[in-house]
Formats: C-alpha cells, structure tokens, sequence
C-alpha cells in the first residue's frame, strides 16, 4: 500500500520506517528540507536504538523515500499525520500549527483515500478537520481517521511493530477497511470506536498515567515523613492484582516532557470551558509542579547555600535512550543551580555538545567521574544504564562531599548502600 508519512521527527520517522519494513510503499514528508536530506542519507534526526538500520533497509529496499513536497502524497491510499505537537513551558500543545501542516495537504488528497491522524491533538480537532476539508474539498469522499500515537522512546521500533492493541477511530466504513489492511502486518487487535471517543482515549492514557506517577510521589512524600520506605509501599501495591505489577507508580521528581503535561492541562482546559468540576484531574498539575522541585528542596537541606558550591549532575536528556533536551527536567535543575550562583559540570552518554546558550553557563565532562570531581555532591538526574558500571569507590572519591542525591533510587544497591555516603531518594527518610 502506498503511505504517506508527513512529520518526520520521532514518531514520524518510526512509522515511516517501520511501514517500510512491513512491505509498505511509503513516502516520508517533512517540510524542513534539511532533515529530509539527512533522512536520504540513512541518517535520523533523533536517537533511537535500532532506527538507522532500519532506515537504510528501507531506502536500499525502495520501499521508503522522503520529500519536502506536498504532492508526496498525491497519489498515496493513506496520508498518516505524525507532525509533533510542541509544547510551551506551561503545558499547552501549539495545535493550530499541525492543523495548518494537514490543511496544506487538503488540495493533494486524492478521492477514495485516508486521513489518518495520530498527532496529539485537542479533542474535537478531527470533526474540525473533517469540516474545513468538506469546504475545501465540496463532494470530494475522504476518510479521516484517528490514532493515537504509542510512542515509546527508547524502545520506539518495538512499541510499534510489537503493540499489545491499536485504537482507532473512524466513522467511515471504507475508512476502517483501508486501516484493516494497513495494519494487518503488525498482527494487533484494533480498538475500533469513534474518532471523539479515539482522542479521548490518548488524553485519558496520559492523565491516568499522569495521575499514577503522582499518587506515588504523594505516598512518597509521607513516607519521608514518617520513616516508611516507599520502595516497599510501591511492591506491596503492585502485589495486589487490582493494581498489579506494571501500574505506572514512578516515585522521583515527577513526569517531565511535554506529553503525559499536555494531555493533563488539555483536559483541565476542556473542564473549565465546560463548567464541568473535575477536583481530581485539576490538581494532578500542581501536584506534580511541586514534586518537580524536590531535587532543589533537598539539595537546599544538605548544602545549605549554594552560591560557589560545584555540583556534579549525571544525565542530561528527557530520558535514557534518547539525545533529546526539550523539556528535560535535567536542564531546568541546571538552570537553577547556576541562577544561584552554583558552579555546574554535567555530563550524559547521549550528549556530545551543548545549545549555546546551555554551553555558556555550565561544562558538559567527558566522563562521568570528570563532572563529579571535587564536587559537593552529585545529582543522578537521568538513570543512564552507564552509570551503574561507574566503580562506586572512584565516585567516593572524587567527590568533594559525599552527598549523592538519587531520586528514583537507581544506584540504591551501590552508592545508596555505602555508609560513607550521605544518600537521598524520593520516600526514602533522610539519614
């Protein structure tokens, strides 16, 4: 089948990728031309395991090509949207400029042929599409479809060739068969309802997923207090199988980025247009605003001051497994720490340079040890898998201090074990 895939940044350029190497013709869009050379190169924009590989399998194929031209999808049986929603520093999506991106397409759809929308976009924005498209386009029969992106990073390929289920909602019957065949290749069952009933579903995920993370920061807050360890808390809710053992109970600094914050103030926004009273999900975003700034409270109380004290931060990305920095909860703490008059080094396994204006306040170290060295203490920021195999004697050693603060306890067994260290983790009573 022919695709075209338009918005080549994660989650376009995975699914662009992984249609490919399903048997799918498919031609990926992006209107940066710049990013579409790099993609004809065999190289990705973004880091992710496995995915330039798979990019180079699908150009030497001929099955995958990409342009910066609308007419890609001219003669394509589905346009699929991936644009990424950006995500301004108070959670709110810029969806006008992904509406913009599909309504440009509006003129190269051809009849008979599937819009299927898996950006994250304001419940609603299909039936608006859908509208605009019909003025645009008067008795012209376009299917549009909506699906919510499952994109995992860090383990992206296998959250899309290998899903548990997809959903999808369409009211069109020529629509669904198209997708049915589409999908076929992923061998997943498909969650068929309505496209309102679709886009509900990826805010829902999120603000559920959202909620979890800070019930447990919550719980672990208590716990602090009153001497429990949340780790133990956490194992024995997971024990019981009305929770069970995935449930999304990450106790540390609280959900960062941009995706699980925009589905959260999407429906705290849709509530309050509504006058409908929403208590619980109203207070998930200041929760976790207040969880964010644990990192800074309980450097405070092990330093005092900060003016001239030098911190060792390890990992500056959103999250292992990935090069990206927008949004990163990582940089933020940098940021602070320097507006205090901190003197910062940071080094990450996925980072080999700085933005400019980053570069300027703080020094990104070739190794791990190097950002330590003489520091005050050290702040586990992003749980890099490289930093379990730092020898925990080197890292004693090097600090100036040995304050380590590790808020989701991922060198617990090494560094959080050593009676020499000073150790703090999330629901975890400082010693």
């Amino acid at each position: 089948m022919k695709v075209c895939v338009s918005g080549l940044w994660h989650l376009g350029t995975v699914t662009a990728a992984c249609l490919a190497a399903t048997g799918h013709d498919v031609a990926g869009h992006d209107p940066d031309p710049a990013r579409v050379e790099l993609l004809a190169a065999g190289k990705s924009p973004i880091a992710e395991p496995g995915l330039e590989p798979l990019l180079g399998e699908g150009l030497a194929s001929g099955r995958l090509r990409f342009s910066p031209e609308l007419a890609a999808a001219a003669d394509c049986r589905v346009l699929w949207i991936t644009h990424d929603t950006q995500v301004d520093d108070s959670d709110r999506g810029d969806s006008d400029s992904v509406v913009r991106a599909i309504e440009a397409f509006f003129p190269y759809i051809a009849p008979g042929s599937v819009v299927l929308i898996s950006s994250q976009l304001p419940v609603g924005s299909t039936r608006r599409l859908m509208s605009s498209f019909a003025v645009q386009r008067p008795g012209v029969a376009v299917a549009f479809a909506y699906s919510p992106e499952n994109l995992r990073l860090g383990t992206a390929i296998d959250a899309f060739t290998k899903p548990e289920r997809i959903v999808v909602g369409t009211a069109d019957p020529n629509g669904r068969k198209v997708i049915e065949e589409l999908l076929r290749p992923l061998g997943a069952p498909i969650e068929w309802m309505s496209i309102e009933a679709a886009e509900m579903t990826k805010h829902a995920l999120n603000v559920f997923l959202a909620t979890e993370i800070v019930f447990a920061n919550e719980i672990a807050a208590i716990c602090e207090a009153v001497g429990a360890d949340v780790a133990d808390v956490v194992r024995a809710l997971k024990s019981d199988p009305r929770v069970g053992q995935r449930a999304y109970l990450g106790y540390g600094t609280g959900y960062a980025g941009g995706t699980l914050g925009r589905d959260v103030t999407s429906l705290a926004d849709l509530t309050a247009a509504r006058g409908i009273e929403a208590p619980l999900l109203s207070s998930i975003g200041p929760s976790n605003r207040h969880q964010h700034q644990w990192v800074k409270r309980t450097l405070v109380a092990r330093l005092g001051e900060l003016p001239g004290l030098r911190i060792g931060i390890w990992g500056l990305t959103y999250k292992p497994g990935t090069d990206t920095l927008r949004r990163s909860a990582s940089v933020e703490l940098c940021e602070w720490l320097v507006d205090r008059g901190a003197v910062v080094a940071v080094h990450d396994p996925a980072v080999r340079a700085l933005p400019a204006d980053l570069a300027a306040r703080i020094s990104l170290q070739p190794d791990a040890l190097s950002a330590i060295r003489g520091a005050d203490a050290l702040v586990v920021a992003t749980p890099w898998p490289d930093y379990r195999l730092v020898d925990p004697e080197s890292v004693v050693s090097e600090l100036g201090r040995p304050i380590v603060i590790d808020p989701g306890r991922f060198l617990a067994a090494t560094l959080g074990a050593d009676s020499r260290v000073k150790y703090s983790s999330v629901g975890l009573a400082q010693a």
